[in-house]
């Protein structure tokens, strides 16, 4: 079982010889280039925006750290993961499972322990920050290759920086770049296999020196869990964190910033304009003379009486500050005008357009910028339609991140012999994960529907049997799906028998409620008096005699 270093899962269903394509086997998570030895090439982006993977990752942690940015995050990490103090945040979900109880239990046993490995319940808001932020998340599943049925020991988070995706071209001495030397000749050929691992990359220090060395060691790809964000440069072929479109936008907002502080500190003081007459002196002769004018206004003698001295304390002023220019013979004499500072030193509309901007490119709701707006729980028509997007978008970075639930839990049930690799091809599809959730405007929405739908079933109820049929109702008004009717028919069926409901073949008073007896009387009323004229009995008098 050992491969490289760690350990790999072999899978022993495979497409047969026969079955050939062009296409190579490609992967949703960006790795798709190709390399024929055992480097790996990295993408020079001439713009400057990033030259490796590595500086990529670097500038997203640092745009996190921007207040604006981290805000949004924030947002982010606490619709899709939400701590609560008697629930856990996810929760596995085999309703749609087609196995045995004890399977499922297994499984479910199994979760709870690969959630305590990764101590989820106290790091899920970190591990889900750090994978949003990166894009990517690595764990390396520690297993004893002398033991493997006891299954996953430990999980250890890896550093994204530290680790590379590699998926190189399989060579033997019968193939020809990949290619099998006898097929060489035909026009249909499979395409080569692909071997897929991954490198990990520390320094490591020398001893008693300040000098360290790059230590790389290739490890087998099932030995790491590995989760993207699913956006993907196809281009480049690199992924992208969800944090890549705000790169733009954040960089405006911290120019604008800036440039607005440069000119509320260049504006805000009012200077003067001084107008120095210098007649009709030359050049040279003027320069001196408004020179010499500008330090008579700048000198400031001061007597210090600690030590008796007489002390020039010059306050020099800047041209900032003030403006000295001459003025010739002809025109008005010296003058000293004020120059006002700026008028419109109070404007952030600028400041909130970008701000608007970099939420809009992270997909959060602009109108949680402002925080002076309360939350509305009321109908659902009065929701802002961002949040409804908001909330779908949270969703979907749900079940990319459950990836991560998945493959370590592929792991540990193959490994503990519990299923084989072919029968989790089978299963997986019908793994969900219940995230604990917290955005109650999909909550609201339901709710508001089945009111309404409800409210139509009253009003059509008088028609049932004569313009409409009850299968009309479940199936068109209330929207019940095959499954759902059975299903309910079920459950009726056993209240009724546990007692529960009533029984609707039973009569039912309508003025009580009761339900009639067998005898024909119903239950709570008092019995009718018995007729006597039509209960009294005609008595034969024979003739001749009395009554």
């Amino acid at each position: 079982m050992a491969n490289l270093f760690g350990f790999s899962i072999e899978d022993s269903n495979r497409l047969p010889k026969s079955a050939t394509s062009p296409v190579p086997p490609n992967s949703e998570d960006g790795v798709e280039h190709f390399v024929s030895s055992g480097f790996y090439g990295q993408y020079l982006d001439i713009e400057g925006v990033y030259r490796t993977e590595a500086d990529l990752i670097k500038r997203y942690r640092e745009m996190s750290l921007h207040p604006e940015c981290d805000m949004a995050i924030e947002d982010v990490v606490n619709e899709a993961i939400v701590s609560d103090l008697y629930d856990t945040p996810v929760q596995i979900d085999l309703t749609n499972l087609n196995a045995s109880d004890g399977i499922k239990k297994i499984i479910r046993k199994e979760f709870d322990y690969i959630k305590s490995l990764l101590d989820f319940d106290r790091k899920s808001h970190e591990i889900f920050r750090n994978w949003y932020v990166d894009g990517r998340i690595y764990y390396h599943k520690i297993v004893d290759l002398k033991d493997t049925e006891a299954g996953i020991q430990e999980l250890r988070f890896m550093d994204a920086i530290k680790v590379k995706h590699v998926r190189q071209l399989k060579k033997s001495e019968k193939t020809l770049n990949g290619i099998d030397r006898s097929q060489a000749n035909n026009q249909l050929t499979s395409f080569p296999e692909i071997e897929e691992y991954f490198i990990y990359t520390q320094q490591e220090k020398y001893p008693n020196t300040l000098q360290s060395v790059d230590q790389s060691i290739k490890i087998a790809k099932d030995a790491i869990t590995f989760c993207s964000s699913g956006l993907v440069d196809r281009n480049k072929g690199n992924v992208l964190s969800w944090l890549h479109k705000a790169i733009k936008s954040l960089n405006q907002l911290r120019m604008i910033e800036d440039s607005l502080v440069i000119y509320r500190l260049s504006r805000a003081p009012e200077r003067r304009i001084f107008y120095i007459d210098v007649g009709n002196l030359p050049k040279i002769k003027a320069e001196q003379y408004l020179r010499d004018v500008m330090q008579r206004y700048r000198n400031k003698l001061v007597y210090d009486v600690n030590t008796g001295e007489i002390r020039d304390d010059k306050k020099h002023m800047s041209m900032m500050e003030d403006f000295w220019l001459p003025r010739r013979e002809g025109g008005r004499g010296t003058e000293i005008t004020t120059l006002p500072g700026g008028q419109n030193l109070g404007e952030l509309a600028d400041i909130q357009y970008f701000q608007k901007k970099l939420f809009q490119s992270l997909n959060v709701p602009s109108s949680r910028l402002a925080g002076d707006g309360g939350f509305n729980m009321g109908r659902s028509s009065e929701i802002l339609r961002d949040e409804l997007k908001f909330s779908k978008f949270v969703g979907r970075l749900r079940k990319r991140f459950a990836g991560i639930f998945s493959d370590i839990l592929r792991t540990q049930l193959i490994l503990k012999n519990v299923i084989t690799p072919e029968d989790w091809d089978k299963m997986s599809q019908h793994i969900q994960y219940d995230f604990l959730y917290d955005n109650h405007f999909s909550e609201l929405k339901e709710a508001e529907l089945l009111t309404e739908r409800l409210n139509l079933v009253v009003a059509a109820e008088p028609y049932v049997g004569k313009y409409y049929s009850q299968d009309y109702m479940r199936r068109r008004i209330l929207r019940q799906t095959d499954e759902d009717i059975i299903e309910q028919d079920q459950l009726i069926k056993k209240e009724i028998e546990d007692g529960i409901i009533p029984d609707p073949s039973i009569p039912v008073d309508p003025m009580t409620g009761m339900p009639v007896e067998t005898g024909g009387e119903l239950l709570g009323q008092v019995p009718k008096e018995p007729d006597m004229e039509s209960q009294a009995k005609v008595v034969e008098i024979p003739k001749g005699g009395e009554i």
